[in-house]
């Protein structure tokens, strides 16, 4: 198998996600009370959800990095020699596949996302903002709907470019209200309001991508031992561009589909392995290329099947 890691985003978030891995596995939980420690925020707490706390983009972001990189660092024990070609993260998930590659240390990675989720979650109080997944759509139609949609005050833009399939689109609540109800006009009932705390990937975090930019300054880059592709750019990260992309990242749309599309072309990646809460990134493959066999690794059960097929082999 030449294998392209996946590693999942913000929204594929559950309650008790990560804690078969926290209760069963020495490595994943050395790890998690590593980061805990660091960040100040304790993890399993986070991931029993007891609170709420899931619902929170400043407690929601480094609890999905962390469990990803603690199946990574799991799969790097178990299955040394796995042919991985490349990595790629939807938006959050970007954080996952930059620490497990090395870019950053674990503490400063998890510092710095600690970070931007609080500089977003600040953001997203301030101004009111709201996501619709259009599928099915051509990409013309949203963007004039989008226009007619937003105002010199209340922009509705596109957010992310998932797959040839689906795209989202995000701003101010009031533009993609109007948005909504402009879609139902000419009757296109592929369009569903995302449960999210804010309009990502939209010019509503431009005070979050200046703070990224003066907090990633001083924060050491180290080179990447795989590649990792940037949804921003479409292109790969280097230990030159990271902290520029990272900083753009927030405001600008992803472009995951193209970045795949990319990976498998110029990689020659015949399999991806998602790792970390949900099965969105595999659902996005399938559209993109039916051909490319996909695996989620989210509990200890989907973790087992696949060691053990690759011990097999």
């Amino acid at each position: 198998m030449r294998i392209g890691f996946l590693f999942s985003g913000q929204g594929a978030q559950y309650s008790e996600m990560g804690l078969d891995f926290y209760q069963e596995d020495e490595l994943f939980r050395s790890l998690i009370d590593e980061v805990s420690s660091s960040i100040g925020i304790d993890l399993p707490t986070v991931f029993k959800n007891q609170d709420g706390q899931l619902s929170q983009t400043k407690f929601v972001q480094p609890a999905i990095v962390a469990m990803s990189l603690g199946i990574y660092q799991m799969l790097r024990r178990d299955l040394p020699d796995l042919d991985v070609r490349g990595m790629l993260g939807l938006s959050l998930g970007e954080y996952s596949a930059l620490i497990a590659s090395g870019a950053f240390d674990v503490a400063d990675g998890f510092n710095v996302l600690k970070d931007r989720a609080a500089y977003m979650q600040a953001d997203a109080d301030e101004t009111e903002g709201a996501m619709l997944a259009v599928m099915k759509t051509e990409h013309d139609v949203i963007a004039e709907i989008c226009e007619q949609a937003s105002t010199n005050d209340e922009v509705v833009t596109f957010a992310n470019y998932n797959s040839p399939s689906q795209v989202v689109i995000g701003g101010h609540k009031k533009a993609v209200n109007r948005a909504l109800d402009l879609f139902r006009e000419q009757n296109i009932k592929k369009v569903i309001p995302l449960n999210v705390s804010g309009a990502f990937h939209t010019p509503l975090f431009q005070k979050t991508s200046f703070q990224m930019e003066r907090r990633l300054a001083d924060v050491t880059i180290h080179k990447l031992t795989v590649p990792v592709y940037s949804n921003t750019t479409g292109k790969l990260f280097s230990k030159d561009t990271i902290k520029q992309i990272l900083a753009q990242q927030v405001i600008l749309p992803t472009h995951f589909g193209e970045c795949l599309q990319e990976m498998i072309t110029t990689d020659e990646i015949d399999t991806v392995v998602e790792l970390g809460p949900g099965k969105t990134l595999c659902k996005f493959t399938k559209q993109i290329d039916r051909q490319i066999n996909n695996f989620n690794i989210e509990n200890i059960t989907t973790y087992t099947k696949f060691v053990t097929a690759n011990h097999d082999d």
